[in-house]
């Protein structure tokens, strides 16, 4: 039997699928709840912290798997799957987010995951209750913290390819790793494509077709 060992939960992203997924759900989980309340208490003494958390990222997953048009890092759908070496940590951000990045790279793609720190396993709650999901105000934020601050000006290149908006943001995601320090770590994932593109960099990637993608997880996990 495998076990998965989490890094990151979005607790924000997997309620608002499930919600949409099954909207009896929460409803149930209350009821079975009230109905079972003497045994519950004796019964959570017991049970792992954040089962209920998992059971939740479970059945989203399931149904994504099955129903959704989830793809490769190398071929994205509307979601994609991974497991491969990545560093990550946080990174600077702007508009108060705390947020954390992981990078790493097949043969044919740069890939960057980003989300807010507070959904790092074992990380103190925000002072407020947060709602990131798949907004589109957080990429922003993640993008002007992997920007370096010594090269805060638009690469000249990259401001004369075409959608130079999209050109930028994907310059920002391959330069992004080079900022991260410590090993990488084999990780498995499932992430929300944001965007995907070719590379601004060509010259840099050591191999002609390299493309470069940004996505928001659902989980992050370390796997053996």
């Amino acid at each position: 039997m495998s076990f998965r060992y989490y890094l990151y939960i979005s607790d924000a992203k997997v309620d608002m699928l499930l919600s949409q997924i099954d909207p009896g759900y929460h409803r149930r989980g209350s009821a079975e709840f009230s109905v079972n309340l003497p045994f519950v208490g004796a019964k959570r003494s017991v049970e792992s912290p954040g089962a209920d958390q998992v059971a939740r990222l479970e059945r989203v997953t399931r149904y994504l798997d099955d129903h959704a048009d989830v793809g490769s890092v190398d071929a994205p759908g509307q979601f994609f799957r991974g497991l491969l070496p990545m560093q990550w940590g946080a990174v600077p951000a702007t508009g108060g987010l705390s947020l954390v990045y992981f990078a790493g790279r097949t043969e044919d793609t740069i890939v960057g995951l980003g989300g807010s720190t507070f959904h790092v396993i074992g990380a103190s709650p925000p002072p407020e209750p947060a709602a990131y999901g798949f907004a589109s105000s957080t990429m922003p934020a993640l993008l002007a913290g992997l920007v370096d601050p010594d090269d805060a000006d638009s690469d000249p290149r990259v401001a004369q390819l075409p959608e130079a908006a999209d050109a930028e943001a994907l310059a920002s995601v391959h330069q992004a790793g080079t900022r991260l320090r410590g090993p990488a770590q084999n990780v498995e994932f499932l992430a929300k494509r944001l965007l995907s593109g070719p590379s601004p960099y060509p010259e840099l990637d050591g191999r002609p077709g390299m493309s470069v993608l940004l996505g928001s997880p659902l989980y992050v996990a370390l796997v053996d």
